[in-house]
């Protein structure tokens, strides 16, 4: 294929497009500008127009991640017509879900090659773009509704995001076959969790039959 310097149409998405395509099927160590530049039959210096390096690259495909990550995984959080619990527990498991199906792109969102790249570019405080946002300003509605303990807010979502990463990081590197009975672990995994934030003699509502097996007012 003839090699062209020329830009033709958004170049730039093509080349994003094509990186977050090759990271679906392989490790994002595999990715080099080589890669996009064969596919597009472009020259390394096009590229460079756009991306001086392959960390440049990287941090593009964080931000786009993240925004795919936010989409996927945050919508019940901001459906209030959803019992709160509700909402928590579908949150959690479109969190898995996620990571099951993007395990090349979850490794990169959240695993420590590039994030110094990702503290660069993201706050986890950003009410506008994070999902731990989303998730912290839902258990403080929690805890002003009196459903969820009084506590600090920031460390009861750390401890939901830490269980959600946790079972998902067990699943995508294939330890202690949790695969197949991920669905068993994680209504264990929410109950324990429930367990330990909701508060004293509240009676918890659910329209989730598996939930309403799980919840019992405390005593």
């Amino acid at each position: 294929m003839t090699k062209h310097d020329y830009h033709h149409g958004n170049l730039k998405e093509e080349f994003i497009t094509i990186a977050m395509d090759f990271i679906a099927k392989e490790d994002v160590e595999k990715l080099t500008l080589k890669v996009l530049s064969d596919a597009t039959g472009t020259s390394r210096s096009a590229i460079y127009k756009h991306f001086k390096n392959k960390d440049a690259l990287i941090e593009t495909i964080i931000e786009k991640g993240f925004d795919k990550f936010d989409a996927e995984t945050t919508p019940y959080l901001h459906d209030k017509n959803k019992a709160l619990i509700d909402r928590f527990y579908l949150t959690g498991k479109l969190y898995v879900e996620f990571a099951k199906n993007n395990p090349n792109l979850y490794r990169l969102l959240f695993g420590k090659k590039y994030a110094h790249i990702r503290e660069e570019l993201l706050s986890i405080k950003d009410e506008d773009c994070s999902g731990f946002a989303a998730l912290q300003k839902t258990v403080q509605e929690g805890q002003k509704q009196g459903i969820l303990k009084k506590e600090d807010s920031y460390k009861q979502a750390i401890v939901i995001w830490a269980t959600m990463h946790g079972i998902s990081s067990l699943i995508i590197d294939g330890f202690m076959d949790v695969e197949a009975i991920y669905e068993e672990v994680y209504n264990t995994l929410f109950e324990t969790l429930l367990s330990g934030m909701v508060a004293n003699k509240v009676k918890i509502i659910s329209t989730i039959p598996i939930l309403r097996s799980l919840i019992q007012p405390n005593n």
